[in-house]
Order: C-alpha cells, then structure tokens, then sequence
C-alpha cells in the first residue's frame, strides 16, 4: 500500500473512527477503572474486526513546569514512584509538577498542584499543549502549561501531603542540567521530558 502524502494543519483528515462497543466488563474498580472492551471496528478496506481492549481510566490530569529565564534554570520534584521501582527503576523520579483533574479545570487544578508540591504561587501561566501519554491502555490525556517564577514566588515549603503518601523533594536545576539529565538518562518521566524540550525548541530558554 502506498505511503499516503499527509498535509500539516489536518494530518487526522477529521477521521471518526467507526466502532460498535459489544460488551464492556469491570476488571476492576479500587483506585482508579479498569474495563475490558469488546467491539467491533471497521478497517479501511471496509471490514469490520472483532477486537478487545482493556482501558484504565484514572481521569484527566494537567503538569507544569516552572522557568525561570534570567537564572537559566527550573524548578522540579523529586518523589518515589512504585511502579516504577517494580520496573527494575530505582523508584525516585525527576519530574515536573503534575496532578489529575477530577472534572475541574486544568489551569485551577494545576496552580493549586504546584503550590501544594513546591511550594511556588503561581502567576501567569501559559497552555502549551494537550497529549494523550499511553493511547494503547490508558484514557488520560494531559494538559500541560508553563510558567515563569521569581524567588519571592515560593509562600511555602511544598513537599505534598502526608496522609496522601507524598514525601515530595523540590529542586531548583540549571536548565542545561536538565536538558543534560535528559540525555544521560537521569529525567525518564515523558511529562518532564516534553516540557523541557519545549522550552529549548521555543527558544524560551
């Protein structure tokens, strides 16, 4: 089959997938929802195909990550991530701020994020982009912005809550650390990793 010519601006075509669901079934419902799917999908000859899909849904989430342009550097978490540490992973990640929506807006639920784990007010702030982070298995999809900060912007130690399980360190890095860290494989969080990129790719930093 030839390799189709695809114009920037509407690389999707508007394409709406055609889908008749013939069962969905609870796997499980604790933390977050896991669903086993079974449907019917039409290809592009025209065939319909009987598959089946298990999708965790954990909601929507938002991250940002605060710059700071005259000193060249970033602020970032540091925190033990489980299912990392059983994925042969030291389990502490470098990562930038980020938390789940729960049906509230991104931009509210993201100040009130970074707060609580840095300890930062944040100010203005700008939506970058929007991206689905694991399509195969997972629903979420995530908002990212970034913001500009000062040193007088941090009104509290941050560290994340207790009770929560959240033991959150907070780091200021050189940008070009970062960037550095990235490739020497030390920032292995896709969010962070994004983030970072944007900011040298826009000429922000």
């Amino acid at each position: 089959m030839p390799v189709k010519h695809a114009e920037t601006g509407n690389l999707t075509g508007n394409r709406q997938a055609e889908v008749r669901i013939v069962e969905s079934k609870t796997l499980s419902d604790d933390w977050y929802l896991l669903k086993k799917y079974t449907f019917d999908f039409r290809r592009r000859d025209g065939e319909w195909q009987r598959q089946s899909r298990e999708v965790y849904d954990r909601g929507n989430g938002a991250t940002l990550l605060l710059y700071n342009r005259a000193k060249q550097s970033v602020i970032l978490t540091r925190q033990f991530r489980f299912p990392l540490y059983v994925n042969e992973h030291p389990g502490f990640l470098l990562e930038a701020p980020a938390g789940l929506l729960d049906n509230l807006d991104p931009e509210q639920i993201i100040r009130a994020e970074v707060e609580e784990e840095t300890g930062y007010s944040v100010g203005q702030v700008q939506k970058v982009f929007e991206a689905f982070m694991s399509p195969g298995s997972v629903t979420e999809k995530l908002y990212f912005f970034i913001a500009e900060y000062q040193a007088g912007d941090r009104a509290g130690d941050g560290g994340g809550i207790k009770e929560e399980g959240e033991d959150i360190e907070v780091l200021e890095v050189s940008f070009q650390a970062a960037m550095q860290a990235i490739r020497d494989g030390d920032i292995v969080d896709a969010k962070t990793i994004m983030l970072l990129q944007y900011l040298a790719l826009n000429g922000i930093m």
